[in-house]
């Protein structure tokens, strides 16, 4: 159960520490600005007439009393009466422009929620695109992320919404203090006075929300976890096979139990709260009214000075509560929007250097891995120690070995998806960190070995390889993946995937093909294959390895696979075992060799 401290040093101590996070406002203002700058300010300007509209209502309600006692008083002669019908006019003018005003008030703050939103979305979506591959092996990055992109849906609307009150209702404040002064300096007193409790409710009830939002963000994760196992279509068969739905829909539910029962006792404990501060406001307005009262029958104040003073000090009195209220929605927001700025300011550790070298121009560049040592984040298990491999410009090398030895980790450090530990990996005997990492990449065209399923037409998942060029059909015949598209319905214009209506599914093999084509259709100099055969039948392979030496020609391929009967075709075939290279050459010779790879052929 989540502890909910309630003596009052605890909340010195959170509110000292929170005090921090109101840094993040001039960054949250400045976020609205940028993204919605135009309707910001038609929203300011509306929000300072309705802030003021109050006021003149205040006002003429006075007026009108005092005109109507008038008018009875003059047994409802014409002169007498017709002031207070004018005075009647304006007071529904006002209103009316009151409910146009917020009608208005309404649209542009959903055109500029919408555009603050869509801004977040972009900011949070650039940061993931451009951020480590490392992060993704943090638990504490997908927290960060899971904060910041579960909140960016609705945290900018209630931004808007609470400094929007905030504003309104502060400008209308200012205004009722100004008509309460006359009747007693001490009323504005009073009227703070009596809306104080509520702060310390609302300021106190924001900080736990907050710190306990993060402190189930995991349980939050692993909750989303279990209803994606629940509703996936990958997941689907599994869990019918194996009788397991029922094993986490029951460990669904005990989680949102638990959650829900924790946010349930927050809630309670304010409730209590407001109830206790709503109590003081409620005997400050009663000692307000009793001396206004008292005046009244003393002749020194008119029905109209009561009818003002009692819409003026009970607004004032709603006012200061909404006031305090917004006050520690804009902090929760502000606290919460706190994660979105947390998350866009991890700092990327593969970086561009500060002059770039020029990406490499050789039709097939040599690639040398020197003195490698590399270990993933948070393992202890170095993946490489002082590797060493190279890759003779425009030959095909194949790397095998068991699971765990280091294979698809070459990919990694090639693309530069991380840096070693110790060494560095070159091409054409550039060190990767001194080119610019988005040039490498174009320079590089891999298929890994879990290819995305694009739900897009297979136009688009070949085409993605290579948004610039237009040889989609050839790179489909280079794969082989032209026979798979003459059996869809619409062809290259078929949509491949479930998530949509009228979307085809393809066998794993047949999805592998389609990858294969993504990875033909970029003319670069360095191909990279990760398992490229692992989802063929015997048949689909040996068509593919017959063609796979053409497509290879003139580049420098890399193959990493388990399948001897794919590597047996590569010039040099480097074994790979604990980090290391282990045996090198032909597959012959490796045969002739009797070490690890003729054992694992015997086997094969």
């Amino acid at each position: 159960m989540f502890p909910l401290p309630s003596p009052l040093p605890i909340l010195r101590e959170k509110l000292s520490k929170a005090h921090a996070q109101l840094r993040f406002l001039p960054r949250a203002l400045a976020l609205v600005w940028a993204a919605a700058r135009p309707w910001t300010i038609a929203w300011s300007a509306l929000l300072l007439l309705q802030g003021l509209l109050p006021v003149a209502i205040v006002y003429l309600t006075r007026a009108v009393v005092d005109s109507l006692v008038a008018a009875v008083r003059a047994q409802g002669a014409w002169p007498s009466v017709r002031p207070a019908l004018i005075l009647a006019v304006l007071m529904a003018g006002v209103l009316l422009a009151a409910e146009l005003l917020r009608s208005a008030t309404a649209y542009v703050r959903a055109a500029q929620a919408e555009l603050v939103q869509d801004h977040i979305s972009s900011l949070i979506h650039a940061k993931s695109i451009a951020a480590d591959l490392a992060f993704y092996d943090s638990a504490e990055f997908y927290d960060h992320l899971h904060r910041a992109r579960g909140e960016a849906s609705y945290r900018p609307v209630a931004l808007l919404e609470s400094l929007g009150s905030l504003l309104q209702n502060a400008i209308t404040l200012l205004a009722m203090a100004a008509v309460l002064i006359p009747y007693g300096p001490w009323l504005p007193v009073l009227l703070a006075a009596g809306t104080a409790p509520a702060l310390l409710v609302v300021l106190r009830h924001s900080l736990l929300q907050h710190e306990w939002r993060r402190q189930v963000t995991t349980d939050e994760r692993r909750a989303w976890y279990y209803d994606w196992l629940l509703t996936a279509g990958e997941t689907a068969s599994e869990l019918r096979l194996f009788g397991l739905g029922q094993h986490f829909q029951s460990a669904y539910l005990s989680l949102r139990r638990s959650l829900r029962t924790q946010r349930l006792a927050l809630a309670s404990r304010q409730v209590w709260a407001e109830t206790a501060a709503g109590l003081l406001g409620l005997a400050a307005t009663a000692v307000a009214m009793v001396w206004m009262v008292w005046r009244a029958v003393r002749g020194l104040a008119t029905l109209g000075d009561l009818a003002l003073f009692y819409q003026a000090f009970q607004q004032g009195l709603r006012l200061m509560r909404s006031l305090l209220e917004n006050v520690g929605q804009l902090y929760s927001n502000i606290l919460f929007l706190g994660n979105l700025f947390e998350f866009l300011e991890l700092e990327q550790r593969v970086i561009d250097p500060p002059r770039p070298a020029p990406p490499p121009d050789a039709p097939a560049p040599e690639i040398h891995f020197q003195d490698v040592t590399f270990r993933y984040p948070g393992s202890q298990r170095p993946a490489l120690v002082n590797f060493e491999l190279t890759i003779p410009a425009g030959s095909i090398v194949a790397v095998v070995g068991s699971n765990g030895a280091g294979k698809s980790t070459l990919i990694k450090l090639l693309c530069r998806f991380y840096d070693p530990e110790a060494g560095r990996v070159r091409i054409d005997g550039v060190d990767l960190r001194q080119f610019s990492t988005a040039e490498l990449r174009r320079s590089i065209t891999v298929l890994f070995q879990q290819p995305v399923h694009y739900n897009a037409t297979v136009r688009d998942n070949i085409g993605f390889g290579d948004l610039n060029a237009t040889e989609i059909e050839r790179a489909a015949t280079d794969a082989g993946a032209d026979a798979v598209v003459e059996r869809l319905p619409q062809g290259y214009d078929s949509l491949l995937g479930r998530w949509f209506a009228d979307g085809v599914e393809l066998s794993v093999g047949e999805w592998q093909r389609i990858g294969l084509a993504r990875a033909f259709l970029r003319q670069a100099p360095i191909l990279v294959l990760d398992e490229p055969t692992s989802a063929m039948d015997p048949w689909a392979e040996a068509d593919w390895l017959r063609r796979f030496r053409r497509l290879a020609q003139g580049r420098t391929a890399l193959i990493v696979t388990h399948r001897f009967t794919t590597a047996m075709h590569a010039d040099v075939i480097h074994v790979m075992a604990e980090g290391r290279v282990v045996e090198s050459g032909a597959h012959q010779d490796l045969l002739a060799r009797q070490g690890r790879y003729a054992q694992a052929w015997r086997w094969a």
